[in-house]
C-alpha cells in the first residue's frame, strides 16, 4: 500500500475513530447477546419484532447513514453548493486523481462489506425471516459508491446535486423494491448490483478530476432573465439592515441548507415503501413514524457542522479569525445560529409535510390513515384529537431544532478534551441503550419498578437541569454576555412555554391515573434551557482564549 493510501486511511481513522469504535463495540455487544445470553438456537419470534428493530435495524441504519456522510465528506461540505464537496485541501496531495477518488471508495466499501458480513451471523433475526447473504452488502456498497460520485461532482446550479443524487438513488431503491416483491433470486441481484461499483468509480474519478482543476460550470446566467421581472421578484438589496442580519444570512448560506438537503435525500426512499402492494395499516403507520423521525435524526448529522467553531478546518477545534473578529457580541453570534436553526428546521419540515400527503394519495394508503384518524376522533373527541396531532407534530419539529442547537455549547468551546469527552459519553450511551431496553422489555418486574420510580427519576433530572441553568445564568450575568433585560425576558419566555405545555398536557390527558406534578415535570424537562443558554459562554471561552 502506498504512502498516499496510508495517509488517506489515517485521516479517516483519525477523524472518525470514535464512530468506528462505536460500530465495533455494537457488533461485540450483539454477538455477546447471541452467544452467551440467549439459549443455543433461540431466535426472536415474530411477536417480538420490535426488539429486533431496537437491536439491529435502528443501530445498523444509523451506522450506514454515518458511513455515507463520512466517506462522502458530507460532514464538511455544503450539499447545496455548486462546487464539489470533496475537500479542496486534499487536491494538493501528491496523489493521482484516481487515488483521490478510489481510496475513499475502497475504504467505505470495505467497511460496508465488513459491517454486513459481521452483523448477519451475529445478529438475532426474527423467526422465519430469510436473511440474504451477499446482495444486501452489495446494495450498501453500490449506494455508497454512487453517493460519493454524485456528491463529488461539480454542478451548474445550486441545489442540483441533491436533486440528481435523489433521482439516481430512488432508481436503485425502486429496482430493489421490485426485486423483493417478485422474490428475485440472489444471483440476479448480485449480477445487477456488482457492476454498479466500478461504474460509480469512473464517474467519481471524472468528478474529482473536474473539481481538482477548478472546472465548476455556472448555469445561473441562463436563468438570469427571470430576475428582470420586477413584478414577481423583489429587487436585491445592496446592504443588510444590521450586522446581526448579515451574520444570520452568513449562517444560513453556510449551514442552513444542509438539513433540508439531507431530508430531501432520505425522504423518497422512506415514502417509496408506501407503494408496496401488501402495505398493511401497521406497516403504513410504521413508515410514517419513520418519516417523522427523519428530520430529528438528520439534524444530529447537520449539528456536527453547525456546532463547529471553525468550519473551514475540519481537524481544528479553534475559532477562525474571520469569526472571532466579527463586530458582534458572542450572544449575537449565538443568536444568529439559533435563528438559522429555526429557518432550517422549518424548511426541512415543509418538505415532510408536503411529501407525506402526496405519497399517501398516490400510493392509495390515504384511506387507511383517514380511517384511523376517524377512530381517534370518535374515541377522544375532535378537539382533543386535533390538539393531540398538533402537539405530536410540534414535538417532532421542536426536537429537530433541539438536535441542531443542543450541542452548540460543546463544539463552540474549542477544547479538544471537552469535545472528545462528550463523544465518549454519547458513545457509551449509544452502546448501552439497546441492551438496556431489551433487558427492560424482558423483565416485567423491572418495568413495574421503573413505573413506580419514574416520578422520582424525573424529579432528579429536573433538579439537575434547574441547578445547571442557575449556574449558567449566574455566569452569564457576571460575565456581562447577556444584559439583565435579556436574561429576565428569556426566563419569562421559558416559563410561559412550560406553562403552556403543562396546560395542554393537563387538558389532553386529564384523569386520576396521571398526577398533575408528573405532567409538570414532563413540561419542565421538555423545554430546552441549560444547554442552549450555555452556548454564549462556550463561544466566549473559545473566542477570548
Amino acid at each position: 500500500m502506498t504512502s498516499a493510501a496510508l495517509a488517506i486511511a489515517w485521516e479517516f481513522r483519525h477523524r472518525h475513530r470514535w464512530a468506528l469504535i462505536a460500530a465495533a463495540s455494537y457488533l461485540v455487544v450483539v454477538a455477546t447477546i447471541k452467544l452467551f445470553i440467549l439459549e443455543p438456537g433461540q431466535v426472536i419470534d415474530t411477536e417480538s419484532a420490535e426488539r429486533f428493530a431496537i437491536m439491529v435495524v435502528v443501530p445498523l441504519s444509523a451506522v450506514v447513514f454515518y458511513f455515507l456522510a463520512a466517506f462522502c465528506f458530507g460532514l464538511d461540505g455544503d450539499l447545496a453548493a455548486r462546487e464539489s464537496i470533496y475537500p479542496a485541501r486534499m487536491f494538493a496531495l501528491p496523489v493521482t486523481t484516481g487515488g483521490l477518488a478510489g481510496w475513499p471508495m475502497l475504504y467505505g466499501s470495505a467497511l460496508m462489506l465488513i459491517l454486513w458480513l459481521a452483523i448477519r451471523p451475529f445478529a438475532v433475526w426474527p423467526a422465519g425471516f430469510e436473511v440474504p447473504l451477499i446482495w444486501p452488502a452489495l446494495l450498501a456498497t453500490a449506494v455508497l459508491a454512487w453517493t460519493q460520485a454524485l456528491m463529488w461532482m461539480p454542478y451548474g446550479l445550486p441545489g442540483l446535486r441533491v436533486i440528481v443524487a435523489m433521482l439516481c438513488l430512488v432508481a436503485i431503491d425502486t429496482v430493489v423494491l421490485l426485486a423483493l416483491y417478485y422474490e428475485a433470486p440472489e444471483s440476479l441481484m448480485v449480477a445487477f448490483l456488482a457492476p454498479q461499483v466500478p461504474f460509480a468509480y469512473f464517474v467519481a474519478r471524472f468528478a474529482v478530476a473536474r473539481a481538482r482543476r477548478g472546472d465548476v460550470p455556472d448555469w445561473r446566467p441562463i436563468f438570469a432573465g427571470l430576475a428582470r421581472i420586477p413584478d414577481i421578484l423583489p429587487r436585491r438589496r445592496n446592504h443588510f439592515a444590521s450586522p446581526e442580519r448579515a451574520q444570520m444570512w452568513f449562517e444560513w448560506r453556510r449551514h442552513g441548507r444542509s438539513l433540508p438537503a439531507l431530508v430531501r435525500m432520505v425522504l423518497p426512499f422512506e415514502l417509496a415503501l408506501l407503494f408496496a402492494t401488501d402495505a398493511t395499516p401497521a406497516l403504513v403507520f410504521f413508515i410514517l413514524f419513520g418519516v417523522l423521525l427523519t428530520p430529528p435524526f438528520m439534524a444530529a448529522f447537520a449539528a456536527v457542522s453547525v456546532s463547529k467553531a471553525n468550519p473551514h478546518a475540519g481537524d481544528s477545534y479553534g475559532m477562525s479569525p474571520f469569526i472571532a473578529t466579527r463586530p458582534l457580541t458572542s450572544a449575537a453570534l449565538i443568536g444568529a445560529k439559533l435563528k438559522m436553526a429555526i429557518w432550517s428546521t422549518l424548511a426541512a419540515w415543509l418538505l415532510v409535510l408536503v411529501a407525506i400527503p402526496l405519497a399517501l394519495e398516490l400510493s392509495g394508503t390515504l384511506p387507511v390513515v383517514m380511517e384511523r384518524a376517524a377512530r381517534l376522533r370518535d374515541a377522544v373527541g375532535t378537539p382533543r384529537a386535533v390538539v393531540f396531532v398538533l402537539l405530536l407534530l410540534a414535538g417532532f419539529i421542536a426536537s429537530t431544532w433541539r438536535q441542531l442547537v443542543q450541542s452548540l455549547f460543546v463544539g463552540l468551546t474549542g477544547r479538544d478534551w471537552v469535545i472528545k469527552a462528550n463523544a465518549l459519553v454519547l458513545l457509551t450511551f449509544s452502546l448501552l441503550i439497546g441492551p438496556i431496553v431489551v433487558w427492560i422489555l424482558e423483565h416485567k418486574s423491572v418495568q413495574a419498578a421503573l413505573l413506580i420510580q419514574l416520578p422520582l427519576i424525573l424529579a432528579v433530572l429536573m433538579c439537575v437541569k434547574m441547578m445547571s441553568a442557575a449556574w449558567v445564568a449566574t455566569r452569564l450575568y457576571h460575565s456581562r454576555l447577556l444584559g439583565d433585560r435579556t436574561l429576565v425576558t428569556g426566563a419569562a419566555c421559558w416559563v410561559v412555554a412550560v406553562l403552556a405545555l403543562y396546560g395542554l398536557l393537563g387538558w389532553l390527558v386529564s384523569g386520576p391515573l396521571i398526577p398533575r406534578y408528573f405532567l409538570a415535570l414532563c413540561a419542565i424537562l421538555a423545554i430546552p434551557l441549560a444547554r442552549v443558554s450555555a452556548a454564549p459562554l462556550a463561544l466566549a471561552w473559545n473566542r477570548h482564549r
